[in-house]
């Protein structure tokens, strides 16, 4: 049996299409394999430490937050996931931590039934309620942990060591201080390093860090607190221009929003001063910035007020919790 000529043509040039796709489909699945291999940060809290909402406001800024519990946003917190080893490490171990804990369970692993991988260490910035106040899971009433290494700076680390209740982690070795020394990087396996920088804040039982994240391709900045960039040794600008993104300090927009308040006994980078100072950077460098650490009175808190919007215009990033980003 012989086909018209007409035919014939229409199956070959559908089996060529047929092919065609298939080819761009391997191609494309090949280009995203790998991806999957990559270690990553995702973000796990965007909020400063007392959450939004926050305990007891009833101003408008949270009323909202209180009746739709989608828009509430957990205390700032990022983690680092190798998905090859398996391992993933926690920046900073908020009063959100049970919530954190399970995102970042689910973000793992698509199957619930899959048992979840250890924690393979803590990294502290400072010790305000925010930043620490969730190692308490760890301790024998929660989870009942086996030697946990928990990364702090001397200060941290004789603070846990001496002042209940932490001292008791300490001492039925729940968690494994380690000490960080300035500047010097710690290896977390072969792909990956974290370096702490030391930077001004209020310091009553601790030093206060930043920490550079070193990746096979990106490097990222997690900054969530400083008093204000000029008091900073470093020239922000410098360390922005030697990572990849950086996730910056963004507590209160500007100084109108906690009312009675004396904002210099709570000093951190207004928004607005840094729109003005990293307004002078090109937008490559600007396009770095990923703002963090909201105070529940945080317009950026808000993704359609009109501060987002003037943020976005700027051409800087604002933090999202569940973003990704390969390092």
């Amino acid at each position: 049996m012989h086909l018209p000529a007409t035919v014939v043509r229409k199956q070959a040039i559908g089996w060529c299409l047929l092919c065609l796709a298939l080819s761009a489909g391997l191609a494309a699945a090949a280009q995203e394999q790998p991806n999957l291999r990559h270690p990553f940060v995702i973000v796990l809290g965007i909020a400063q430490d007392g959450g939004y909402p926050q305990t007891g406001c009833r101003r408008s800024c949270c009323e909202r937050a209180w009746s739709e519990p989608a828009l509430r946003r957990s205390v700032v917190s990022l983690a680092v996931v190798d998905p090859i080893s398996g391992e993933r490490w926690l920046f900073e171990c908020t009063p959100d931590f049970r919530q954190q804990l399970r995102a970042l369970d689910q973000a793992q692993s698509a199957d619930p039934a899959d048992a979840a991988p250890a924690l393979r260490g803590v990294f502290l910035t400072h010790a305000h309620i925010g930043h620490y106040a969730g190692l308490l899971q760890f301790g024998r009433e929660v989870l009942g942990a086996k030697q946990v290494p928990v990364h702090v700076m001397p200060r941290f680390a004789e603070f846990l060591q001496t002042a209940a209740p932490w001292s008791q982690l300490v001492q039925l070795k729940n968690v494994e201080l380690q000490p960080l020394a300035a500047g010097q990087a710690v290896r977390l396996n072969e792909r990956l390093t974290v370096t702490p920088v030391v930077v001004p804040h209020r310091d009553e039982f601790s030093e206060t860090v930043a920490f550079r994240i070193d990746g096979p391709q990106r490097k990222v900045l997690f900054l969530p607190d400083i008093d204000k960039w000029e008091r900073w040794e470093r020239a922000i600008e410098q360390e922005l221009a030697a990572v990849d993104i950086a996730y910056l300090d963004a507590t209160f927009f500007d100084g109108a929003e906690l009312p009675g308040r004396d904002m210099q006994e709570i000093p951190h980078p207004f928004v607005v001063e840094s729109l003005q100072r990293f307004g002078r950077l090109d937008r490559t460098e600007r396009a770095k910035v990923r703002l963090i650490h909201f105070n529940h009175t945080n317009p950026l808190l808000d993704p359609e007020s009109p501060a987002t919007r003037q943020v976005r215009a700027a051409g800087l990033g604002i933090a999202e919790e569940g973003e990704r980003l390969e390092l």
